[in-house]
């Protein structure tokens, strides 16, 4: 072999295996699941997460200005330095007073979405005696808020989702589904949706018969499986039938997907558990 197809062929070789370390990185995670150690430190977690093999990454740190401690520019390149791209920010604590300089530093920070995780501005109720979420307030008022937070994250540049857990998807005190409602009246210019597939199946309720009725809507997903007694469990370890729901990933409109992981028990620390659900993302057939 001469010396230049030595050349030609070691060029190739390098692209061939640069390509496969590029198809390694697959998939989102959200931060919350590894909040304890995020507080503890960042960056070393950021570099772990990036080293596990995740692209994308959604962010629940952000406070006084800063995400997990780091001013949105810095963040920024920090994130661009070890690989992972943000995608989205959860803020529970956002209201219409703060939430343009709040989306102005999203945006700094190079994220395309916000993130409404609860009904915000003290809607929220968490009853700790048994353990159940429920809100304040009618499906109108939260609808009006979201609109309006809607517009503020276009003009920000940012793109709106409201993000749900189980109480959104049963009947209130007033006979609505909260869900349904946001859904049929929220201007879907300014305002779509999160749908975490845990909660929804807490609910009792079916992903695919929503997105079916309401196409296009539902942005990013949260990826978290239900063990037999129905708490969180890595991706894969439940009883979760990721694989049906991925069939009508188009019909939803789905662009992101984020791993998350509220809980872990039997000793399971979260930094482990994310790796579990790496290894499964590509088994289930999520890209």
């Amino acid at each position: 072999m001469t010396s230049k197809n030595k050349f030609i062929l070691f060029i190739l070789l390098s692209i061939i295996i640069s390509s496969c370390n590029s198809q390694k990185k697959v998939g989102g995670l959200a931060l919350y699941t590894v909040r304890d150690a995020m507080g503890v430190n960042a960056k070393n977690t950021l570099k772990e997460i990036a080293k596990t093999g995740y692209k994308n990454i959604e962010a629940a740190g952000y406070n006084d200005g800063k995400f997990y401690n780091m001013t949105p520019k810095y963040f920024k390149t920090f994130l661009e330095e070890i690989q992972l791209n943000p995608i989205s920010s959860h803020h529970s604590s956002v209201t219409l007073e703060n939430a343009d300089k709040m989306m102005a530093n999203v945006k700094a920070a190079g994220f395309k979405y916000f993130v409404v995780p609860i009904p915000p501005m003290g809607m929220f109720q968490y009853n700790n005696s048994n353990n159940t979420m429920s809100m304040k307030g009618t499906a109108a008022e939260l609808a009006n808020i979201l609109d309006t937070l809607g517009k503020k994250a276009n003009a920000a540049g940012l793109e709106l989702l409201y993000h749900n857990h189980d109480f959104e998807f049963k009947k209130n005190s007033n006979g609505v589904v909260i869900i349904d409602y946001l859904l049929k009246n929220c201007n879907p210019e300014y305002v779509n949706f999160q749908m975490d597939l845990f909660w929804v199946t807490k609910a009792g309720a079916d992903p695919i018969v929503y997105f079916n009725k309401y196409p296009g809507r539902f942005i990013i997903w949260h990826v978290k499986d239900m063990d037999a007694q129905g708490r969180f469990a890595p991706v894969g370890k439940g009883s979760i039938d990721f694989a049906r729901i991925l069939t009508q990933k188009e019909a939803s409109g789905m662009k992101y997907y984020m791993v998350e992981q509220d809980a872990t028990y039997d000793n399971l620390k979260p930094i482990e558990a994310i790796k579990i659900s790496h290894k499964a993302l590509s088994n289930i057939g999520f890209e």
